[in-house]
């Protein structure tokens, strides 16, 4: 493959799989390469592992806020609202916004959680257990996630698949499966109407959750507005349930396809957490983040102008071959690994990051004592999308079991 040949703003280009081959060129040829774009002014690819963190450390250079953090050139009306979250705040504001919600995702939150988490895990798989067969995602890496941002939230747990489809139709805006007309659009709405009334709710019955938390906090001596409440709402539920989803998905499909990786799992569970690292590094589910310079710099020697668009691949990084050792080989005991699944540090560092990692160990530990044996039945049903690393479907199939403990209602 030739540099000419990389496109990486065509989601068809990341249908089978990552285009890793397009990256291996970038990171060999141009590591910091400008970018052509059909719709836009084009953008610089940063695919290098030190490239990609120091971006990502220095929010004074490189805002999230300038012009927010998808590679799309968002409308100006669209833009001032996308700048109301603080997935696309630089601090001190988008500290003040990240310490509203801060303590339901410290260690000590994290690890109140976990007994539920496993509680949850186990039903999950009941259900599933003696059919000998199912869609993994659906059925299995999608529950978890869902039902632990729902206690979070406080939405109620039969109201969960809400926030399953609402996710689909927003982050899946180019998947075929998932748009329909202005389903990114109408979804987020929904999202917005939902959460209004749930916050309602709660002004009449406060209770120990996120939605109570936001709607009494307050930044700078005043309340959120409402727009303000309905962002973080709708970060909160797709972040919070789609990357760990798709994490576990790839995780699954990793041991599948790497037997004598599963085997070492499975003779020695204690591996887990190790194994955990690098199915975060192997898949990495959110693969870019834009940024926008605020002056003229550069990066990785390459001369950048104030304004430019920046991409940071953070997929392409856990692939550097200058730092990690054959980085195409899925290795659950590779030591040291310094991924950036999670963004690398800085200011944006994944605030879930705790909570994704406790509910993948929780899932795996699990899922592999209870159905070890579990096989691809057919090809997995990957998202067409540049940014999220999705799996849509993954049909598996297992020796059936009985179930352990009672269904949730």
């Amino acid at each position: 493959m030739q540099l000419q040949d990389v496109d990486l703003t065509n989601p068809d280009n990341f249908v089978d799989s990552v285009p890793h081959e397009m990256l291996a060129v970038l990171r060999r040829e141009a590591p910091v390469y400008w970018h052509p774009e059909a719709d836009g002014p084009g953008f610089w690819n940063v695919t290098r592992h030190p490239d990609v963190v120091a971006v990502n450390k220095d929010n004074l250079t490189f805002s999230s806020h300038r012009g927010a953090t998808f590679m799309w050139e968002p409308e100006p009306a669209l833009l001032e609202q996308q700048r109301l979250m603080m997935l696309n705040m630089d601090p001190p504001l988008h500290t003040r916004y990240r310490l509203l919600v801060n303590r339901g995702f410290t260690p000590r939150m994290v690890s109140q959680l976990e007994d539920r988490a496993r509680q949850f895990t186990r039903e999950i798989l009941d259900r599933v257990c003696q059919k000998g067969e199912c869609d993994f995602v659906t059925e299995v890496s999608a529950e978890l996630p869902l039902q632990v941002i729902a206690e979070l939230l406080g939405v109620p747990q039969e109201e969960r698949h809400l926030v399953f489809d609402w996710s689909n139709r927003m982050i899946g805006q180019d998947d075929p499966e998932y748009k329909v007309g202005q389903e990114p659009e109408l979804a987020a709405m929904e999202l917005y109407a939902y959460f209004s009334g749930l916050a309602q709710q709660r002004r009449l019955d406060a209770r120990q959750d996120l939605v109570t938390a936001l709607i009494n906090a307050e930044v700078n001596g005043e309340k959120l507005s409402e727009l303000e409440l309905d962002l973080f709402f709708l970060l909160l539920s797709v972040a919070g349930n789609e990357t760990t989803r798709n994490l576990i998905s790839h995780g699954a499909l990793a041991l599948m396809e790497h037997p004598d990786q599963r085997a070492k799992l499975l003779a020695n569970p204690d591996l887990i957490p190790g194994a955990v690292e690098e199915m975060l590094r192997w898949a990495s589910p959110v693969m870019h983040f834009r940024r926008t310079a605020t002056k003229d710099t550069e990066v990785g020697g390459q001369p950048v102008k104030e304004g430019d668009k920046v991409v940071i691949w953070y997929i392409s990084a856990n692939r550097d071959e200058d730092l990690f050792d054959d980085p195409f080989r899925f290795d659950i005991a590779r030591s040291p690994n310094e991924h950036v699944a999670f963004g690398g540090g800085g200011p944006h560092f994944c605030l879930g990051a705790n909570l994704a990692r406790m509910e993948i160990r929780v899932m795996f530990e699990e899922l592999l004592q209870r159905i070890p044996d579990f096989e691809l039945t057919g090809p997995p049903d990957r998202l067409r999308s540049n940014f999220i690393n999705g799996i849509k479907h993954l049909p598996i199939r297992f020796s059936p079991s009985m179930p352990q403990v009672a269904e949730a209602s």
